[in-house]
């Protein structure tokens, strides 16, 4: 077999094994914080929803009656194999569809959406800044995007750990980059943070620990 095809399979074997793995690697995590941290900040979510990196479903059930209907982003196959089975699952009367695409690319046209949400997912996608510009593009203005995200820290000694660790904690959560500097991209985007909090994600090692939760709109 050549390199090239040993790395697709082996890629291909990983990526499998970290969705069959997520949901049990955050349960601690989960049941002592972030759970409601999730359940808090969906409660904002209204209209025509779009959530980028839904992963396998775990905000699927936390959004309430202003949310008229749910467009899940995931590209990953085997994340969106368990996502489509818990979809199949629900009996949520919130009309939701799986969209398998990337977060830099969204297939809709501008101004689709009145809230956006990402929870988790802008340390691991490749682009994000193409991702938060993107979601400028489908949110109509006025709209709103929400957040939770693991960040670089504010603490110089935990930010050198990070950059230390980052290559390694990349390959171990299939593409997280634990030092990225979320804020600030979000800061420097068309969206206006309105409110955001920096807290601790719970049960976590220190390098993913450091939390951003929030809100921000795009002007009208």
């Amino acid at each position: 077999m050549a390199a090239g095809a040993m790395g697709k399979a082996y890629d291909a074997t990983w990526g499998r094994f970290f969705a069959a793995y997520y949901d049990r690697a955050l349960k601690a995590s989960e049941e002592n914080g972030l759970g409601d941290m999730r359940r808090a900040l969906l409660a904002d979510a209204r209209g025509r929803v779009v959530e980028i990196g839904a992963g396998t479903g775990t905000n699927l059930d936390l959004y309430g009656a202003e949310v008229e209907d749910l467009t899940l982003i995931e590209p990953d196959p085997h994340m969106g194999a368990r996502l489509r089975d818990r979809l199949a699952a629900r009996t949520h009367a919130v009309p939701a569809r799986l969209v398998a695409a990337s977060a830099e690319t969204i297939p809709f046209d501008d101004d689709t959406f009145d809230t956006a949400v990402a929870t988790l997912v802008l340390c691991t996608v490749p682009d994000p800044v193409a991702a938060i510009t993107e979601l400028a593009r489908v949110v109509r203005p006025g709209g709103h995007l929400l957040f939770i995200e693991h960040v670089r820290s504010d603490d110089p000694k935990t930010a050198r750990w990070q950059d230390r660790l980052e290559k390694p904690w990349r390959f171990l959560a299939d593409g997280c980059h634990c030092n990225r500097d979320t804020e600030a991209n979000l800061s420097a985007s068309a969206f206006q943070v309105e409110s955001i909090d920096h807290g601790a994600l719970p049960k976590s090692m220190p390098i993913v620990r450091p939390l951003i939760l929030g809100s921000a709109h795009l002007p009208p």
